[in-house]
């Protein structure tokens, strides 16, 4: 009853209570009249729904415009229904109705199968049970014996839509969408692929498109009540009539199995994070206290010479520089080393400085046990970092893994997870297969350029990897079908500000201007805000503003400036304003082409933005506080970042904090990201799933940085012990 609903508004519309109402039967008025039971019930109840569905769109237009409306079927009365509940003529069966060329809009009603599965058991759900293949197969045999028939009473030259409207078993599917006879433009359908504007994927369209088309096909004026874009023919035809059904069936089995997994997939996801996390403490924490033990012997040993060795230069003060930019624009640091490629030498001296074993300390008489402990100690942070740059990545994977027909394979669970963990594999072995991984934000830059390359690329090419990816648009129930998603806004804008302050630092790091580094990062953020927004890219409404102040955060503390909230307002407004102008320049665009930027602005104009609004803020609420998953893991993720990274402790510095240090970019870039994900959680409908897919991101790379920067640094030899006063002896 939904489906024919929907295509009598042209949107989304729907009934009371849960489940599929049945249809009523129209009751005569006189002559071919009827007028369907409780029409005013079923209007009245579309302004609690959130869309406002106009019922009876469909057909007031045809008879407002002087046509005549014929249906066959229940379900067709409801889709060629007035306004007011009215048709002018109904027929239950095709024969009933006689001569059809006096109409000018037939809708007919083929049940057979729908009819066959609401007569099956039901379960213990009350929704019946799946039909059986005979059944199923015989049910389909009189449908399409019906809409033979109607096919030859039609006059020649007669456009027909056919279009799956219902389900007919226990979960949703795709269904067939078929286009013959001549189009708006008066040449007959292609033999291809349909498509609409509203979808933008080829062999794509919804229910809300059929209403259009019928609108654009019987030469109507469109309405603004009707969401939907008229279908197009694009693209060559399989080679035959079994190749399009393999390849349609295909598209179903993929978002078959993607509904199926989605869920699954999240526990997964939520419970391997907070695995880590704990992990990871356990790690850095163990890290800690090896260290400490070791200070504590090498000070020991030297308490036992009758003097100390005062070192000309450490292992740290050459390493700790390594990644420092020059103190000013255009002014060298004294004490940065000269920019370059670690070589293999190099990075065997790193990690043996990373666990205190140098020939200072063995000249003060460390202990082989506490070498030991601090050599397992490096170990499991090599792995900690390991981890974490693949959890880092999987996001991203997530899109990426669109590229392997992961759905066709026997076990669709595992066969994703395995997927998406070879992708992110095959990009953590990029991050650390260069000189880069010798530097602290090397692997952290590499997986962040990878994401925020991939994904605007992704946008760009007409959003392919985002359809049935589990992170992405699900055909069936989405309400979008290209341009950024909520959950791909926020790896692609976290990806591109922790990959501009990598970039950055590495800049500074080579004695370009600070000046410089700013401009250039600005350019880069500036295309990226613009492809997040722009209508025929991301077409991303609620993403831009948060985009805009996430990145200006990161160039502010870039240029070395302080934050201020008069500059966080000023940015904010020049946010609205481009999402603003982005809005009005896809309204001025015919409606046809227009995205939902645009149609918001229509919106306004006709005084249903608040429904809009109201919708989206109920949708934010409900995601929030019903996903505890996402929720929980958020919470962990910022716990983790500023209570085990952030936090110094009795050992020395934090890890956060000696980041910072060597990599002071890496607090631009993540205060940057996280000031875009706390607005875009306010700004968007999709609520918590926005922080908990930027913290997946942000803070295992930030993991990542901190565990190079600990291994790093090398552990302080302590002053010597104050002799008691009389006379001494200094030895060189």
């Amino acid at each position: 009853m939904a489906g024919w609903l929907t295509v009598s508004a042209g949107q989304r519309a729907g009934t009371e209570g849960r489940g599929c109402s049945p249809i009523p039967t129209p009751q005569s008025t006189g002559g071919q009249g009827a007028a369907i039971p409780n029409w005013s019930a079923l209007t009245a109840f579309q302004a609690e729904t959130g869309y406002n569905a106009q019922l009876g769109t469909l057909g007031g237009l045809v008879t407002g415009g002087g046509g005549k409306v014929a249906a066959v079927g229940p379900g067709a009365a409801l889709a060629g229904a007035d306004k007011s509940g009215n048709i002018a003529n109904y027929a239950p069966t095709l024969g009933a109705l006689g001569d059809l060329s006096p109409y000018n809009l037939i809708v007919f009603e083929a049940a057979d199968l729908a009819n066959a599965w609401m007569r099956q058991p039901p379960d213990e759900h009350g929704v019946p049970i799946p039909l059986p293949a005979a059944l199923r197969q015989a049910a389909v045999a009189q449908a399409d014996q019906q809409i033979g028939a109607l096919i030859g009473k039609l006059p020649p030259n007669t456009t027909i839509l056919l279009a799956g409207v219902s389900d007919v078993t226990p979960n949703a599917h795709l269904h067939v969408a078929v286009a013959a006879g001549p189009s708006a433009s008066g040449q007959p359908f292609q033999h291809g692929s349909l498509t609409a504007t509203s979808t933008r994927q080829d062999a794509l369209v919804t229910i809300t498109d059929l209403t259009a088309t019928a609108i654009q096909v019987l030469g109507l004026p469109s309405t603004r009540e009707v969401v939907g874009r008229p279908w197009q023919s694009v693209g060559a035809a399989p080679a035959s009539p079994a190749d399009t059904v393999t390849d349609l069936a295909d598209a179903d089995l993929a978002s078959q199995v993607l509904r199926e997994v989605r869920g699954p997939f999240f526990t997964v996801l939520v419970t391997l994070q907070l695995l880590f996390y704990a992990w990871a403490a356990l790690a850095l924490r163990r890290r800690s206290r090896n260290r400490f033990r070791a200070s504590e012997a090498t000070a020991t040993a030297g308490q036992n010479h009758a003097s100390s060795v005062t070192p000309s230069a450490s292992a740290e003060n050459n390493l700790n520089h390594r990644d420092q930019p020059p103190s000013s624009a255009g002014e060298a640091d004294p004490h940065r080393r000269p920019p370059s490629s670690a070589s293999e030498k190099d990075v065997d001296h790193q990690e043996r400085a990373s666990v205190g074993v140098d020939a200072g300390q063995e000249r003060q008489g460390l202990q082989p046990s506490s070498v030991v402990a601090l050599a397992s100690a490096s170990k499991l942070l090599k792995s900690v970092q390991i981890v974490a740059v693949v959890s880092g990545a999987i996001p991203v994977a997530t899109f990426l893994a669109q590229l392997v027909p992961w759905w066709t394979l026997p076990v669709p669970m595992v066969s994703v997870i395995v997927t998406i963990v070879g992708i992110a594999g095959l990009i953590t072995a990029a991050a650390f297969a260069g000189p880069w991984r010798a530097h602290v934000l090397g692997p952290l830059t590499v997986v962040a350029a990878v994401t925020s390359l991939a994904l605007i690329i992704d946008v760009m090419t007409g959003s392919k990897l985002q359809v049935n990816a589990v992170t992405g648009y699900e055909p069936v129930t989405g309400g979008r079908f290209y341009g950024f998603s909520n959950i791909a806004f926020a790896v692609y804008a976290t990806g591109t500000i922790l990959g501009l302050a990598g970039v950055g630092q590495w800049l500074l790091g080579r004695g370009v201007s600070r000046v410089v580094v700013v401009v250039l990062c600005a350019v880069y953020g500036a295309f990226a805000v613009f492809a997040d927004g722009w209508p025929s890219w991301g077409a991303d409404f609620g993403g831009v503003p948060a985009f805009v102040v996430g990145l200006a955060v990161f160039l502010i503390l870039l240029s070395g400036k302080r934050v201020s909230i008069l500059s966080l307002l000023l940015v904010s407004l020049v946010g609205t304003a481009l999402v603003g102008a982005l809005s009005v320049s896809d309204w001025l665009r015919p409606e046809a082409e227009r995205t939902h930027l645009g149609n918001f602005v229509q919106q306004i104009i006709d005084g249903q933005a608040w429904t809009v609004i109201g919708r989206k803020f109920g949708a934010m609420i409900g995601v929030t506080v019903g996903n505890w998953s996402l929720t929980l893991l958020s919470l962990v993720a910022l716990a983790f970042l500023y209570l085990v990274l952030a936090r110094p402790s009795r050992w020395g510095a934090s890890a956060l904090g000696q980041a910072y240090d060597l990599a002071p970019m890496l607090r631009a870039g993540l205060f940057g990201a996280l000031t875009c994900a706390f607005i875009g959680f306010l700004m968007n409908d999709s609520g918590i799933a926005i922080p908990a897919m930027a913290l997946t991101v942000a803070v295992p790379l930030t993991l990542a940085a901190c565990v190079r920067a600990l291994q790093l640094a090398t552990p302080k030899e302590p002053a010597p012990r104050s002799e008691p006063a009389g006379p001494t002896r200094a030895e060189v």
